[in-house]
């Protein structure tokens, strides 16, 4: 019996010591949120010029922090850029390029074979979630999810309607694609999805949080709030902006990202949360124009990949910032590493930088290329993308300082613009700028052969006997 005592005081020494001393090492650790809106695009915010749109607690917490002005993703499309973002590493390296198959459209139209597209990314590629789960975090992660079936074997402790689906069968009930949420008052799944996000919030304040926000919402089926849709059926259109219903949307998010801000006052957590707000992609443009950028998601022109970005820190980010550095969703990993002193794992690439020092030591930032690479193919094309068939055909662009160049696979093709002088890339510099085009074109292929970029080679047969037959 005695022996039986000591060994249990002796297993709750150990027990304080270790649970101890984690509580002390994270006691100071900031809470992290990251929103990361659906099909949100760079004009859609009243914080970066939308006069349709109204998105006033956005604004408001924008105007706390540093806005970029020109932040982009890291693919043109939701799934990809998801994988991007939570890996740290760029397409090439996880081979997830687009939604769903590559072969996109009709094979006729299609030149080449494309690369074959991974839909899930693998588990060797660690996440920046399973790292701060490691680290003392307790994690949630609150709406789409897409890259993987179940985010609870990716770094979360919590998951509020995250699976593979990449959109909703609807946004009233029942919700179709997210059957693991069930409805509570007929609600509308972005508001469902906020109040379960409150509850988690509500119930864990004994140590930090990582909040992983991305609604279904802006994404597709655009479905209105109907209490809101009346105010925009009556309000002029803007700049290429005027559906209703995608405005009730856009303004009911809103509304609900006010929510969260207000809880994490109340509890007076706010002042030691660092926020980081970002969308996955350009806008939908048959849904809404990011003027003055040309095209929209599924683009690798401006319109398809640049999006509304802003970072809030009190206390250590000083409010009323806008940058015009360049920045990616891949900056979010290294990042997150530096704000909580987590090493980087060996064997673990990262395609990014941390963004602290310009966050909060007003430092700049290396000057450095930022590169996309899509070999496949994605239907529905517009009078601004490419062509009228497909919004992208395979191939990789590079900006690097005010120059932008896109290089497509089927007939080698570039086009090369300057973002500074033409920022709807509607002159193509690439016979005037010899020089320049070739500068950027062999950074490129060094960061395709440094990443094993695959390209596809092979000619596609049903391609080639149309085009024989005509």
């Amino acid at each position: 019996m005695k022996k039986e005592i000591t060994l249990s005081y002796f297993f709750l020494f150990i027990s304080i010591q270790v649970f101890g001393n984690q509580k002390e090492e994270t006691k100071d650790l900031p809470n992290i949120i990251l929103i990361n809106v659906d099909d949100m695009g760079w004009r859609d915010t009243g914080f970066m010029g939308s006069q349709f749109y109204e998105t006033p607690n956005l604004d408001m917490l924008a105007s706390k922090g540093m806005i970029f002005n020109q932040a982009y993703a890291a693919a043109a499309n939701c799934a990809p850029s998801r994988a991007c973002m939570m890996s740290g590493e760029n397409t090439p390296r996880h081979g997830v390029y687009t939604v769903a198959n590559s072969d996109r459209g009709k094979s006729e139209n299609r030149k080449l074979v494309p690369i074959v597209n991974k839909e899930t990314i693998a588990d060797h590629h660690l996440l920046f979630s399973e790292l701060l789960q490691q680290n003392g975090y307790i994690t949630c992660h609150s709406g789409k999810w897409h890259i993987s079936k179940d985010p609870l074997t990716k770094g979360f402790d919590v998951n509020i309607g995250g699976s593979h689906a990449g959109n909703p069968g609807s946004y009233y009930p029942p919700y179709r694609n997210v059957p693991s949420l069930q409805a509570e008052n007929n609600a509308y799944l972005t508001d469902l999805v906020m109040n379960k996000t409150l509850d988690f919030i509500a119930n864990n304040q004994k140590q930090p949080f990582f909040l992983n926000y991305s609604p279904y919402a802006v994404h597709t089926p655009i479905q209105p709030v109907t209490s809101l849709l009346d105010k925009y059926l009556g309000k002029s259109p803007s700049n290429g902006q005027n559906d209703a219903k995608y405005a009730t949307m856009v303004e009911n998010l809103d509304r609900n990202i006010g929510r969260l801000i207000n809880l994490l006052h109340e509890k007076q957590l706010f002042d030691n949360t660092f926020i980081f707000f970002v969308t996955d992609n350009g806008g939908l443009f048959k849904v809404t124009k990011q003027r003055p950028l040309r095209a929209g998601k599924g683009s690798y022109y401006e319109g398809g990949i640049r999006i509304p970005a802003f970072a809030v820190w009190p206390g250590k980010i000083r409010p009323g910032q806008g940058s015009e550095i360049p920045i990616s969703n891949l900056d979010i990993f290294p990042t997150l590493l530096e704000l909580t002193g987590i090493a980087q794992p060996e064997n673990k690439n990262l395609d990014g930088i941390s963004l602290l020092p310009l966050l909060t030591e007003d430092k700049n930032l290396p000057k450095r290329p930022l590169f996309w690479h899509f070999p496949i193919y994605l239907e529905g094309g517009n009078g601004e993308s490419q062509d009228p068939v497909f919004r992208t055909r395979p191939g990789s662009a590079i900006r690097y300082g005010d120059w932008k160049l896109i290089q497509y696979f089927e007939n080698n093709t570039i086009e090369l613009y300057n973002l500074k002088k033409d920022i709807s890339e509607s002159n193509n510099l690439v016979n005037e700028r010899p020089d320049k085009a070739e500068e950027l074109l062999t950074l490129l292929e060094n960061w395709r052969e440094k990443t094993n970029a695959p390209l596809p080679k092979t000619l596609n047969p049903d391609f080639i006997a149309k085009k024989r037959s005509n």
